[in-house]
């Protein structure tokens, strides 16, 4: 047999260590397309020119297209049986990437937890991306639920790592190129930087956008996701759903281009601290989004640029002026899809006679 139907549940073992197939090299390509699939509009990936006023040498890919790649090379080993990626944490971005660049992942299982129906099972992993000087760019952890090939197959012993609740300041990335004297707020789409934003404050992004089955298609075969829980409709006919599911990492990036209304100056994502996908999400639905800021952090030795660490909430089909959440028993409305918990660099303080406000 010459063909690989991926793993199961049964065929990953604690400790064990994947290294993926199939480096991806970057291109101006897919980072035309990727904006055409998200609309996304943060200048710093979007313009040369603006990049190379901050200390780049060209604008960098946006930081969740790095994250969808990465993702993209472990989904053939971990996920292709899934039924579902159910969350993320400890999320590091690393060194930037630029058009040029060749990644490559590596994983390592870190917890296993079979389901009380003996039909899936919770498998956790450590998973990183490297360019081709071997520099990380991406180290996170995810859990996705996974398909048993045979329910009476014995269950390993149950293991649920220890997920850290933040990943500190100390370990965000900040280029030591980056020199923000030249930012210019009025390029970037807002005159509001790190100072204006305040812990408890909530944004309303406002504006939505629909869900096509031809742009969650191509986003995924861009990010060479093949798990068959998003392409296969002869499968999924027979399964919860009956239909394909939209990739959770797709609703990612529609919620931080929506961002950009109300957050148009946090240029970079520094760190995922954690994220569930609480709902799914189908072709057809109109995504929303909200933001509140959950703190404020001064990065050491910087007095140019501080983190606000957000929680952006994700719904389907409901504007979010009523601001969604989950209540106090921790359920989630049914139109909640999202629920992310993660960090951004913004400017701060006086920047180079460009405030004007």
């Amino acid at each position: 047999m010459k063909t690989n139907p991926g793993n199961f549940f049964e065929d990953l073992k604690l400790g064990q260590v994947i290294r993926h197939a199939v480096p991806r090299t970057l291109t101006a390509g897919d980072v035309a397309l990727y904006i055409g699939l998200t609309g996304s509009r943060f200048a710093l990936p979007s313009s040369d020119s603006f990049a190379q006023s901050l200390g780049y040498a060209r604008a960098p890919l946006d930081d969740l297209l790095v994250f969808h790649m990465v993702f993209g090379r472990t989904v053939a080993d971990i996920s292709l049986n899934a039924v579902a990626n159910l969350g993320y944490a400890d999320c590091r971005f690393g060194a930037p990437v630029f058009p040029g660049d060749t990644l490559s992942a590596t994983s390592i299982v870190i917890g296993l937890k079979e389901n009380s129906n003996k039909e899936t099972g919770v498998v956790t992993v450590r998973s990183t991306g490297v360019n081709q000087w071997d520099e990380t760019v991406l180290d996170y952890i995810r859990w996705v639920m996974v398909r048993k090939r045979d329910k009476a197959a014995p269950a390993p012993e149950a293991v649920t790592p220890d997920l850290p609740a933040e990943v500190g300041v100390q370990d965000f990335n900040v280029p030591a190129s980056l020199d923000l004297d030249d930012y210019d707020p009025t390029l970037a789409g807002s005159p509001h930087i790190w100072d204006d934003y305040a812990v408890g404050e909530r944004i309303d992004h406002v504006d939505g956008m629909t869900l096509e089955e031809s742009d969650h298609m191509t986003a995924t075969r861009l990010y060479q996701n093949n798990a068959k829980v998003h392409f296969n409709q002869h499968s999924e006919a027979k399964g919860r759903f009956g239909r394909r599911l939209i990739y959770g990492g797709h609703i990612i990036s529609l919620a931080r281009a929506l961002s950009f209304n109300g957050l148009a100056n946090a240029f970079r994502i520094a760190a995922i601290h954690g994220g569930r996908h609480v709902n799914p999400s189908f072709a057809g639905d109109t995504i929303y989004a909200w933001s509140e800021v959950t703190g404020k952090s001064e990065l050491p030795g910087r007095g140019d640029v501080g983190a606000l660490r957000l929680r952006t909430i994700a719904a389907k089909d409901h504007p979010c002026t009523d601001f969604p959440k989950a209540g106090g028993d921790g359920k989630y409305p049914e139109p909640v899809v999202l629920d992310l918990d993660y960090s951004v660099l913004m400017p701060r303080g006086r920047l180079g006679g460009h405030r004007g406000r």
